[in-house]
Parts: structure tokens; C-alpha cells; sequence
């Protein structure tokens, strides 16, 4: 594993598996403006504190898109994409654990989380964060290709598999998160959004964005 994990790292394949030209997702066409319950809401209403800097963006990522929904019963989520075509060595997402104390967020919490959807279960990560009166508990996962990775490591592995036929891996950050002073109800709230989201998305979409893809229990 470790031999496979240094060569992953040091390999440097020509081609890629999503080109900067044509990458394989369109965040701003296969995110819909309304699902559900949940719309779009206009710029000047918008909350999305976004904890990189535009330069750091730019350099990890292809495509990020930022969007504020709100539900019909007034509940508020920000949502936070952000696409990457190669993901190798220091183009690795940075994950937000690290990016909100960068921009001057308190971490109160830090812990793995299950994201419970009509298509299963993802592993995620859930945070508690603060900027002065501002508390947004957070939800996340990271995609590589069309599955979730969970550790550096396991990213490595992948690095390796696909070094094999000259790809390298791209992949996607899935950020959620709400101004709540209550941790516990704002991570329901966030499951019950994505859940929503991923209904309203292709199986094709779907899976790229989450790693699942059919109901994991489909009608009789």
C-alpha cells in the first residue's frame, strides 16, 4: 500500500480523466435553482462566507459555484461546490476543517458524519464553526471520480489505479452549511436539503456528486 501510495504521488500521467477544456461537470447546469421546497435566493440576500481566498480557489479548482436556498418555511442553506479536473499532490482539496480557522473561524467540532439520502448513506464530516456572533455548524464530503474519499490515503490508492491507465483524478468538495445556534437541528436540516438536491439530479449527476446512485430500496 505504501509502494502504491508513492508512486500515485510521483507518477505524473499525460492524460487526465476530466479535461480543463471540457470537464465532466457542470455545476451551474446540473444544480437546479428550486427543488423541492428549497429556492435560489437573490445576491443581496445571500450568507456564503467563503473560507479560501479567491487566489486559492482559482489554483485548486476549475469550477466553484456558491448558492444560497431558502425553504419555504424560512430555513437558510448555503451551498459550496467546488470542482477540480486533477487532484494530485498540492491540488488536493483543501478540506474546510482547515480553511475556516484559516479565515478566522473558530472550530468547536470536528467529526465524521453519515449523510442519510433515499439512495443510501455518505460519508461525510460534520463541523461546529463560529465568527464572533456567526455560528454555521458545517457538512462535507469529498469525491474523486464517483467515489467518496474518506483519507489522503485512499486518495493515493486511487492516484495509483489510475496512473496505471494514464488518467489522473478529479474531484469535487460538497459543502453544506447554516447559521444555527443549534448544531443537532441544522445537520438534519442539511441531510433533508441534500436529500432533496439529489433527487431533483440525474442518476448520472447524482453519482458523480455523491457517489450513489439508484434508490438503495427501490419500489416493489
Amino acid at each position: 500500500m505504501l509502494s502504491a501510495a508513492v508512486l500515485g504521488s510521483v507518477a505524473r500521467p499525460r492524460a487526465s480523466s476530466a479535461s480543463p477544456a471540457a470537464p465532466r461537470l457542470q455545476l451551474q447546469e446540473i444544480v437546479p435553482l428550486r427543488f423541492g421546497a428549497w429556492a435560489e435566493l437573490p445576491a443581496q440576500r445571500a450568507q456564503v462566507v467563503n473560507p479560501q481566498t479567491q487566489q486559492l480557489l482559482d489554483k485548486l479548482y476549475s469550477q466553484v459555484l456558491s448558492r444560497t436556498y431558502g425553504h419555504t418555511d424560512g430555513y437558510r442553506v448555503m451551498l459550496s461546490l467546488a470542482y477540480g479536473d486533477d487532484q494530485r499532490g498540492g491540488l488536493q482539496a483543501h478540506r474546510p476543517e482547515a480553511c475556516y480557522p484559516a479565515q478566522g473561524f473558530t472550530l468547536h467540532s470536528n467529526a465524521e458524519g453519515s449523510i442519510t439520502t433515499p439512495y443510501g448513506r455518505i460519508p461525510g464530516r460534520r463541523l461546529s464553526t463560529s465568527l464572533r456572533q456567526r455560528r454555521e455548524p458545517v457538512t462535507y464530503w469529498f469525491t474523486a471520480g464517483d467515489t467518496v474519499i474518506r483519507s489522503r490515503l485512499q486518495l493515493r490508492l486511487l492516484e495509483a489505479r489510475l496512473w496505471l491507465t494514464g488518467q489522473v483524478p478529479d474531484g469535487l468538495l460538497f459543502r453544506v452549511s447554516s447559521i444555527d445556534d443549534q448544531p443537532a437541528q441544522a445537520f438534519e436540516r442539511h441531510d433533508a436539503f441534500v436529500a432533496n438536491l439529489l433527487q431533483a439530479v440525474s442518476v448520472r449527476d447524482r453519482t458523480r456528486l455523491s457517489g450513489l446512485g439508484e434508490p438503495a430500496h427501490p419500489p416493489a
